[in-house]
C-alpha cells in the first residue's frame, strides 16, 4: 500500500514522479514507509520507521536546510538539489558547454534585480531609468537613480556562481558565457569570454563626439561625489555602454550570443526567468539545435518542462558543484 509522505509534497505516488522526471537519473528518493512503498521525494531523505519531517536526515552531500522547508506543511515540490552529480556530469560531457545568466545569480552578490519578489521595479521606474529618450532630455534623472545600485557595483565581490563559472572556463569547460547582467562580476569571477548582451557600464562615452570614453572607475567616483561624467570636447554627459529602452542590443554581441547557443550541446541556464527577449529566446537555439539546458532559477520559466533538469536554489547547487570541481 502506497503511504503519502508527512512531509506532504505534491508528488507522492511512484508512478507520477517517474513520469515527471523520465529525463533525469540518480533521483533522490524518500523512503516513508518500511516495506509497503518506496514514495519518491526528489527534495530530500526520510528514513523509514515512522519518523516525521522534522526527522530529516541532513545530507551533507546537499548542505541541506531542506528540512526546515519539510517542516513547513505548505511545502510543495521543489526541484532544487535533485540530481546535482547528473548535472557535474552532464558538465563535464558537454563538448559544448555556455551559460546564459540573469540577475538572480548576483543576488548572491548582493545585488537586488529587477523583477523578482524584492526587486528593483517595485521601487524605481527602471524604465524611465533606463530609457534613451529620457536620458537625452535628463541625465541626471539616470545617474541620481544608477548610483545607488551601478555606481556601487565595485563594491561587491563575486558570488559562488559567478567563480564556479570562472573555474569551468580555466578548465576549458565553459566555453562561453551568455549575460544579460551589467554589474561586471562574472569578470571578477574569473570568466573572461562574457558576452554581454546587455551592454556594460565599464565604457561611458559621448554621444556626440567620437572618440570620448570614460571608465568605471572613473565614473563612479564622479558619481559618488554627486557629479555626472562629461565629455571634454562638448560639455555632454556621457552615457553608459548599457543598451537603454529605445536603443539596438550591441550588435557582435548579439551575434555572438546566438552563434554559441547554436553551437551549445549543454547550456545552463542562471537566474533569469527568460521573459525578456532576445536573451529569452538563447535556450531556443539550444533546443533546436539537439541541445540540452539546465533551468536554475528560484522563478518559473516559460522552458522548464523542456530542461533536462530543474532546480530552484542557485547557491545549493553552485556550492555542491565548487564541491565536485574541488575534488575532481
Amino acid at each position: 500500500m502506497m503511504k503519502n509522505c508527512p512531509a506532504k509534497c505534491r508528488y507522492n505516488a511512484y508512478g507520477r514522479a517517474a513520469r515527471t522526471h523520465r529525463e533525469s537519473t540518480l533521483p533522490i528518493f524518500c523512503f516513508y514507509g518500511v516495506a509497503e512503498a518506496k514514495v519518491p521525494c526528489p527534495a530530500t531523505v526520510l528514513l523509514a520507521s515512522g519518523r516525521t519531517p522534522r526527522n530529516i536526515i541532513r545530507q551533507r552531500t546537499f548542505n541541506m536546510r531542506l528540512d526546515a522547508a519539510h517542516q513547513n506543511e505548505n511545502f510543495v515540490y521543489s526541484e532544487y538539489m535533485e540530481n546535482t552529480s547528473g548535472l557535474f556530469a552532464l558538465i563535464k560531457e558537454a563538448k559544448h558547454l555556455v551559460a546564459l545568466t540573469g540577475a538572480g545569480v548576483s543576488t548572491l552578490s548582493g545585488i537586488r534585480d529587477f523583477r523578482g519578489k524584492n526587486g528593483l521595479y517595485n521601487e524605481m521606474d527602471a524604465e524611465k531609468i533606463f530609457s534613451i529618450d529620457y536620458f537625452m532630455q535628463d541625465p541626471s534623472f539616470y545617474y541620481n537613480q544608477a548610483g545607488s545600485f551601478i555606481y556601487n557595483i565595485d563594491e561587491k565581490e563575486a558570488s559562488i556562481v559567478h567563480i564556479v563559472l570562472g573555474e569551468l572556463e580555466q578548465r576549458g569547460c565553459l566555453k562561453a558565457l551568455i549575460t544579460q547582467n551589467i554589474d561586471l562580476l562574472h569578470q571578477k569571477g574569473g570568466s573572461k569570454n562574457v558576452i554581454e548582451i546587455h551592454g556594460s557600464p565599464k565604457v561611458h562615452y559621448c554621444l556626440r563626439c567620437a572618440g570620448v570614453r570614460m571608465g568605471f572607475d572613473e565614473v563612479a567616483a564622479l558619481v559618488r561625489k554627486g557629479e555626472m561624467p562629461a565629455c571634454p570636447k562638448c560639455g555632454r554627459v556621457l552615457k553608459p555602454a548599457i543598451t537603454f529602452f529605445g536603443e539596438s542590443l550591441p550588435a557582435e554581441a548579439l551575434r555572438e550570443a546566438v552563434d554559441e547557443s547554436q553551437k551549445a550541446d549543454v547550456m545552463l541556464v542562471l537566474g533569469t526567468s527568460l521573459t525578456v527577449h532576445p536573451a529569452a529566446s538563447m535556450p531556443d537555439y539550444t533546443l533546436r539545435n539537439g541541445g540540452k539546458i539546465v533551468i536554475v532559477n528560484n522563478m518559473p520559466t516559460p522552458l522548464d518542462r523542456r530542461a533536462a533538469l530543474h532546480f530552484d536554489d542557485l547557491g545549493m547547487v553552485f556550492e555542491e558543484l565548487y564541491s565536485l570541481i574541488s575534488n575532481s
